[in-house]
């Protein structure tokens, strides 16, 4: 497994996270603590949850995958083994079974810690992220930032980065990282901040094939003020695997059990991904390696965020840190790029 360093820290994280959010729904607790046993035996070291998951949200199965991994941290004694990443949910229609108000107050942040604390069953959380803004802003498959003069939502990083750091302080998590945040968010959160300890050291945003929008402005920002993405969907929900080519609709797959995932299914989606499995052919990789190997070779990605329902697919995704793209295959893929440029926002 190759590894690298949290930005401005020393702590070594591997190239390959596990994504979690299907345990507790799309998989049990005990296929949740396989993929773990199988992807810290291959190395992965770097675990992502949510207080959300898992996904889709609902108020029967809230905060279960955070137990799930609890439960494992209990049996193996791996803790201190592990990084763990989580986030707190902010305010949208799909989170409102969490608390009453999901504003990113001082006191909403300390009982999200202290309740994924005890799901966890840990007493530190190594990153701990917003899982998106409060203001409104252009998220979950919007491609333009539309302005809405009527956001009641008003500026409030310093009181942010100050929760933060209090509980910092008291040893309850360690660093602090964004996710679904754009680059205007991301540079006002550097500006706001006061000591290092409160620096945002990392952005978990969506980044793939079919969704690029990411170097639009925040790759440079990742380069220059010393930020890593962690890189979710990687696969568009799994449509970059190619087990929905020509129509096909696997019983048990994300999209077919779950009708409102549909980002990264429409036209274009699939057009482009006929493309670069054509490419994958020619060269001789899987399509999951070649769109895999792409995000895990970009310079300003930190680690990549995989997710499996099955083992046999858990392997191939971790594996893929193996595959190295030439110089050919990567102007290839530019080319399609330039033909359909993000289809999937």
């Amino acid at each position: 497994m190759e590894y690298n360093l949290l930005p401005n820290t020393n702590i070594k994280i591997s190239k390959i996270c596990l994504g979690t959010m299907t345990w507790g729904n799309q998989n049990t607790e005990a296929e949740g603590h396989e993929q773990m046993d199988y992807a810290f035996d291959q190395g992965v070291n770097f675990f992502d949850v949510a207080e959300l998951y898992p996904v889709p949200a609902n108020a029967e199965t809230q905060g279960e995958t955070e137990r799930i991994i609890g439960t494992w941290f209990k049996k193996t004694a791996n803790r201190d083994k592990v990084i763990l990443a989580t986030k707190i949910a902010g305010p949208g229609d799909y989170t409102k079974h969490i608390r009453k108000n999901l504003s990113y107050k001082k006191a909403h942040i300390d009982e999200a810690i202290d309740k994924s604390l005890q799901r966890l069953q840990t007493d530190y959380i190594d990153l701990y992220q917003l899982h998106w803004p409060e203001r409104k802003t252009n998220t979950f498959g919007m491609r333009n930032f539309r302005y809405e003069p009527n956001d009641p939502w008003e500026e409030n990083f310093e009181h942010v980065l100050d929760a933060f750091h209090d509980n910092i302080k008291a040893g309850k998590i360690r660093h602090i990282g964004l996710s679904n945040e754009n680059p205007w968010g991301i540079m006002r959160f550097l500006r706001a901040s006061k000591t290092p300890a409160t620096k945002m050291i990392t952005v978990q945003n969506p980044y793939s094939l079919l969704n690029r929008l990411f170097e639009i402005g925040s790759s440079e920002i990742c380069h220059r003020e010393n930020i890593g993405l962690l890189a979710y969907s990687p696969l568009g929900f799994g449509v970059l695997s190619g087990k929905y080519r020509n129509g096909q609709m696997p019983p048990n797959s994300r999209l077919a059990l779950f009708e409102r995932l549909s980002r990264y299914s429409g036209k274009n989606s699939f057009e482009a991904t006929e493309r670069y499995a054509e490419l994958a052919k020619e060269v001789g990789l899987s399509l999951t390696d070649l769109s895999l190997a792409f995000v895990n070779e970009r310079s300003f990605v930190t680690s990549n965020i995989i997710g499996a329902t099955t083992m046999d697919q858990l392997k191939e995704n971790i594996a893929s840190h193996k595959v190295k793209l030439s110089k050919e295959i990567l102007k290839a893929i530019e080319d399609i790029h330039e033909n359909i440029p993000n289809p999937s926002p």
